[in-house]
């Protein structure tokens, strides 16, 4: 995929994924993760500036493929678009949870401001997913298809927890 070199605030070159890398008719637009991306990518767009992006375009700025993704600095700090994407993932998979739940959950993200830090998503009291986030600048799948297996994976993990200590995901103070 191409890339284009940005030059941000302090002068430092990055490599920004180029123009959108989803096909409009792109058969992983079905699955039923991406299709929970692509809502809560509408729910966060409180001024309408999406209104006229097609869903392809939405969700493009997720797929990065691995050679692009190795062209990336080893050490970078990730931009707030970056940012943004991660906890638009992991809210996916939190509203999924809670879609077959009926237990809401929430991610809670604490990065390193060189992209390194942990991403968990609570239930209550219960801690359904902890992940330590490394090189979070690169954060992307290669495919719509690689990245709906990575949330439904998640989604699943997060349900067995639920079922395995209810009490605990449904605590209330």
């Amino acid at each position: 995929m191409a890339t284009e070199s940005v030059v941000n605030i302090a002068g430092l070159k990055k490599n920004k994924p180029s123009a959108n890398t989803v096909a409009a008719d792109d058969p992983g637009l079905s699955l039923p993760f991406i299709r929970e991306v692509i809502a809560q990518m509408r729910v966060q767009d409180y001024h309408g500036a999406w209104d006229r992006k097609d869903d392809a375009g939405l969700i493009s700025p997720f797929i990065i493929p691995r050679e692009q993704r190795r062209q990336m600095p080893i050490i970078a700090d990730p931009d707030e678009r970056t940012l943004f994407r991660i906890e638009v993932f992991y809210a996916s998979v939190g509203m999924a949870i809670e879609k077959r739940t009926g237990v809401m959950s929430m991610p809670m993200m604490k990065l390193h401001q060189e992209g390194f830090g942990r991403l968990m998503l609570v239930a209550g009291r219960l801690v359904l997913i902890s992940r330590i986030m490394r090189d979070a600048h690169r954060f992307g799948f290669d495919n719509l298809e690689k990245m709906a297996a990575e949330g439904d994976k998640l989604i699943e993990d997060g349900v067995k927890m639920i079922n395995a200590f209810p009490e605990v995901a449904r605590y209330e103070a």
